[in-house]
């Protein structure tokens, strides 16, 4: 059995993938209708919707099977994200990368697959749309015609999803999605005992920096935070534009005194920021901190206001209100 490896672009898919806030959610009829429609069309007993995580292969919609995720380094999914178009498996048990595969000589016997890589925005290759069979066979034009096109609306649904959660100028969350994935987050790590911290961030004088260099130089630098934000802190790490120039960030599996070392690096990176840039663009931050233990459950709207208080505390301490 072959495995696929990792794509060269690994990271920005993954975070591509997660800014969808799709994984491990409740099935939905937007997606499924298209499982649907290629089981009957293909007239095959199984049609899926593929997510492919780090380790994992999950399906958001799954037709003729109630199996909901493999390990992804036996995933036929995982060569289809590495390929450019659709990968054809006519019959599995003749070919050298699948013939031992554990979804082929067991249950559900896969023979024949046929899966078309699924594509985000920004070209991240995060998914499949795939029909199987537990026979061999194959696909002629007009058929692999409509597999891509049914794909294609399938990725239409991404790309609705990502309008509802992306803040369109600093390609970081909105406090929608920022919510969605922070509390997802959250859950996890209040179920495996571990510490979360959330940061409020808002930028001082910012108003005065929008108004005397135009809402051009505004944006630029709300872009250039986030990028900060993104370049400091962890890729497991969930960051959001909260609204106008606020900004949240929540660490899983971080305690108070590395949550203040993170902060602290994001401080001299900033530094450099400010020296690069010209008189009376640099830019400065307050923060807000609040972490919750294994000790007690708090959502995250709950650890936002906390860090919200704390930001406006420090605003009115050093008198950038």
């Amino acid at each position: 059995m072959h495995v696929a490896p990792p794509l060269a672009n690994e990271v920005t898919r993954l975070a591509a993938l997660r800014q969808l806030s799709l994984l491990d959610t409740p099935a939905e009829e937007r997606f499924d209708r298209y499982t649907r429609l290629a089981k009957r069309l293909f007239d095959v007993p199984m049609a899926l919707i593929s997510l492919i995580d780090q380790d994992r292969q999950w399906f958001k919609s799954c037709a003729g099977t109630s199996i909901t995720q493999t390990p992804r380094d036996i995933s036929f999914c995982g060569h289809t994200i590495a390929a450019d178009d659709i990968l054809l498996v006519p019959d599995a048990l003749r070919d050298p990368r699948f013939h031992d595969n554990p979804g082929v000589i067991g249950e559900p016997h896969v023979r024949f697959y046929a899966g078309c890589p699924l594509s985000v925005a920004d070209g991240s290759r995060i998914g499949t749309l795939c029909v199987m069979d537990t026979r061999p066979r194959s696909l002629g034009e007009e058929d692999l015609r409509l597999l891509r096109d049914l794909a294609d609306m399938a990725e239409q649904e991404f790309a609705i999803g990502q309008l509802a959660h992306m803040d369109e100028l600093t390609q970081v969350s909105n406090r929608r999605g920022f919510q969605a994935l922070a509390q997802r987050a959250l859950d996890r790590c209040w179920r495996l005992r571990l510490p979360v911290s959330v940061l409020f961030f808002d930028l001082d004088g910012f108003k005065t920096l929008n108004d005397g260099w135009g809402h051009a130089q505004g944006d630029r630098a709300l872009t250039a935070f986030a990028a900060l934000l993104l370049a400091v802190f962890r890729d497991s790490d969930v960051v959001g534009r909260l609204g106008g120039d606020e900004f949240g960030v929540l660490l899983s599996n971080c305690s108070e005194a590395d949550t203040r070392s993170a902060v602290e690096r994001l401080r001299i990176a900033l530094e450099a920021h400010n020296h690069a840039v010209g008189h009376g663009q640099e830019l400065r931050f307050s923060v807000g901190q609040a972490t919750t233990d294994p000790s007690g459950f708090r959502t995250v709207d709950m650890l936002l206001a906390e860090a919200d208080a704390r930001m406006y505390e420090m605003k009115r301490r050093r008198g950038v209100m």
